[in-house]
């Protein structure tokens, strides 16, 4: 028993070693976070980059940035699918989204998936994993809340589990976990007025993850925390709703400047800068990050914290006034690139940081492999362990990931990315000379070898991953032109494109 193995140290005087046991795993989620809103990416960002809100305008988030201080960071990882139900399946299966089920919002995850919690509830180590989930689940169709949904895909206790919405008052009783906002018929809403430090959504799942956690059990636990913020309504309870002063919040200079050759999706949407709506978002995600403080203590206090590999993402990012634009769906950093830190004393370094590029579609395989587990269901995520462990990448490591939407398509590596579409201009961004992706260099002839490899890698992902876009007449005009030899390059004709359901996310 794992109790016991470590007793026998505690008995004899020996200190035990980092994980003498099989570990525990806690997985914290957020939803809609823009990475610029971390410490720990902020001090690895140039001032102009790290403070695009205005000079200094920041919100200080040490427990997130602790995460990353006792493992590893990685600087460029991606949401699969920069919205919420795609990006959710692939972190939970390691299969893209257009293999789950759940392709797009709201369409159910395919009852043959497995899950990594599934992998671990049924680890063979004594009587497997105990595992839980809390908060946000978006895998079971339209269900809005649907608490405790039916299919369990091995996480073992759900009772905390919601499938959709972006509620700000929770509440519990004899009847289980409920939405305590209610209108005058009863129906459960958005309202933040009266939450309090055990109501509010972020402080009741936190209080939920820290029950579970504490608990004393024989067997390591797997736990998934998934906080519905800082995803909109941007509303947030007292005293975070007046921590920060609008007053110093200044619009992305990126919203105010046209661009040079951009594709509709990087091109200035309209200018609806609102600095309370900012500072609202500021205060989300400071009571997350306090949240999580209060996780991690709980943990140290119970003397699991050294034991239990801590993980740290987020199901898409937010634009934030970038560009003109809010919330996510499009391949801009702000909206595809999302945090992700981990703590897995004696196994990652302190201090690593990780600049290939991944996704969420690896994840699972890399947790897997973290904890010495295998699986023989399909897995078309990559294993980034090594990556991870050593702190280099392994010999033959490609550094390239494949994020899709049912608007476009692109290869994202550390430095560039390649996005194709059937109803826009295809685009390449180098983010080491232009890291708000202001210059679109497809048409630029020096970089006609370096659109040459990028398109190799994406052929490759359409060879192997079922993706739609693969089908589309523009796409695949693109794709030849980028593989050739050709100079000259001539638009194909593209598809009416399809707005706004893709972005909607209650």
């Amino acid at each position: 028993m794992r109790t016991a193995f470590l007793l026998i140290f505690s008995a004899f005087g020996i200190p035990h070693p980092s994980f003498s046991a099989q570990p525990n795993v806690l997985i914290i989620q957020t939803d809609e976070h823009n990475f610029r809103t971390l410490g720990c990416y902020r001090k690895l960002l140039p001032t102009d980059q790290a403070f695009i809100w205005g000079e200094g305008v920041k919100v200080d988030t040490p427990h997130i940035d602790s995460i990353a201080e006792r493992g590893a960071i990685c600087t460029r990882y991606y949401a699969t699918s920069p919205v919420c139900t795609p990006s959710r399946a692939a972190l939970m299966t390691g299969m893209y989204p257009q293999n789950t089920g759940s392709i797009s919002n709201d369409l159910p995850m395919l009852d043959s998936m497995e899950t990594f919690a599934a992998v671990l509830g049924n680890s063979g180590y004594a009587t497997g994993y105990a595992t839980g989930y809390a908060g946000k689940w978006h895998l079971d169709g339209a269900a809005k809340p649907g608490w405790a949904t039916e299919r369990h895909f091995g996480w073992q206790d759900n009772r905390y589990m919601f499938n959709r919405g972006h509620w700000k008052k929770l509440g519990d009783d004899a009847n289980g976990p409920k939405v305590a906002a209610t209108d005058k018929k009863g129906n459960p809403n958005y309202e933040v007025a009266g939450a309090d430090d055990k109501s509010f959504a972020t402080d009741f799942l936190a209080d939920r993850a820290i029950e579970f956690v504490t608990k004393k059990r024989d067997t390591p636990f797997c736990y998934m925390v998934s906080f519905p913020d800082p995803h909109g309504p941007n509303t947030v309870r007292a005293p975070y709703d007046t921590m920060f002063d609008p007053a110093v919040f200044k619009q992305p200079k990126t919203a105010l400047e046209k661009g040079d050759q951009l594709p509709s999706f990087a091109t200035i949407m309209k200018d609806r800068f609102v600095a309370r709506q900012m500072a609202l978002y500021f205060g989300m995600v400071k009571c997350v990050d306090d949240n999580i403080g209060r996780i991690l203590a709980a943990l140290k206090e119970a003397g699991q914290l050294d034991h239990t590999i801590i993980l740290f993402t987020s199901g898409h990012g937010d634009m934030c006034g970038e560009h003109g634009r809010y919330n996510k769906g499009i391949p801009c950093e702000g909206s595809a690139r999302i945090p992700f830190v981990i703590a897995a004393p004696g196994i990652i370094r302190p201090g690593t940081i990780i600049h290939e590029a991944l996704g969420t579609v690896d994840f699972k395989p890399t947790l897997l492999s973290l904890l010495g587990l295998e699986t023989k269901a399909p897995i078309q995520g990559r294993n980034a362990a090594a990556l991870l462990k050593s702190g280099q990448a392994p010999a033959g490591w490609v550094d390239q990931a494949f994020v899709r939407i049912s608007g476009w398509v692109a290869t994202f590596t550390q430095r560039h990315k390649l996005i194709l579409s059937p109803s826009d201009d295809p685009a390449l961004f180098d983010l080491d000379s232009d890291p708000f992706e202001m210059k679109n260099l497809f048409h630029d002839p020096a970089q006609r070898d370096l659109v040459r490899t990028l398109a190799k890698g994406l052929g490759g992902y359409f060879t192997t991953s079922n993706e739609p876009h693969a089908e589309s007449p523009a796409v695949k005009a693109d794709l030849a032109w980028c593989l050739s030899y050709s100079a000259d390059y001539k638009a194909p004709p593209r598809e009416k494109a399809k707005r706004g359901k893709v972005e909607r996310d209650e």
